[in-house]
């Protein structure tokens, strides 16, 4: 009789966590930050059908990378679920940290029950009335959730960027200001000799802004006016 195959719980964790590391790590980097007026996103996404960032409720937008299919099935659920959640109740209980939790369960259980983990990571944000009750969520493949402060990146060569988001992002930065950092930290490679400047069509820029009068803060920032932040 034939020995089963078996793999203890620690190293099936492990194996499932480098497989989803390594799925994040082939993607291109999305930036989220703070700025004087609301919360930004910029990914580097050359597609104008397949969007990275995208707005979930109100006051509440969605980033992420990793693969498409698997971020877009969590997006519409986090959409529904914002929905039904402020129908049956009331808009303002629609949050970003519930959203987050919701997601971090969802990822957690399917990184510990299914065949495969989801290779994503997530952002979701939620801007307030003033910067101090901003929120920014990052998600991680296994449901893990940081409460980030001021920024965050996902994918591609995520530890330089985010060494030197930790050392150039400051508060109070005006919307040219984040756009302009976050679209040249795009551009290294992780090599300063081979900095790539990053165009209008290559871009996927969006902001969550508290100035708009309107009830969703959303909106994406294309063509003319993506050229006139980019330009020097």
């Amino acid at each position: 009789m034939s020995i089963p195959y078996y793999v203890g719980p620690e190293q099936l964790m492990k194996d499932r966590a480098d497989y989803a590391r390594k799925g994040i790590a082939r993607g291109r980097s999305v930036i989220v930050l703070q700025y004087c007026d609301g919360i930004l996103f910029v990914a580097e996404n050359p597609s104008r059908a397949l969007h990275k960032v995208s707005e979930m409720y109100d006051r509440i937008g969605f980033a992420a990378v990793g693969k498409y299919n698997e971020f877009e099935v969590l997006r519409v659920a986090g959409v529904r679920l914002a929905d039904l959640r402020g129908y049956s109740y009331d808009r303002v209980d629609v949050t970003g940290r519930g959203l987050a939790n919701a997601y971090a369960q969802t990822l957690g259980t399917v990184f510990t029950t299914e065949p495969k983990p989801y290779e994503v990571e997530l952002v979701v944000a939620e801007v307030g009335d003033s910067p101090d009750s901003d929120q920014i969520y990052r998600l991680t493949y296994d449901g893990s959730v940081a409460d980030e402060h001021g920024f965050a990146a996902m994918g591609g060569l995520v530890d330089p960027i985010s060494a030197e988001l930790t050392r150039l992002w400051r508060t109070g930065m005006t919307l040219k200001e984040s756009v302009q950092l976050a679209t040249g930290l795009l551009g290294t490679s992780g090599n300063s000799s081979e900095q790539r400047n990053l165009q209008e069509s290559s871009l996927e820029v969006a902001v969550l802004d508290r100035t708009r009068t309107a009830t969703r803060k959303f909106r994406r920032i294309l063509g003319s006016a993506l050229n006139s932040l980019l330009s020097k």
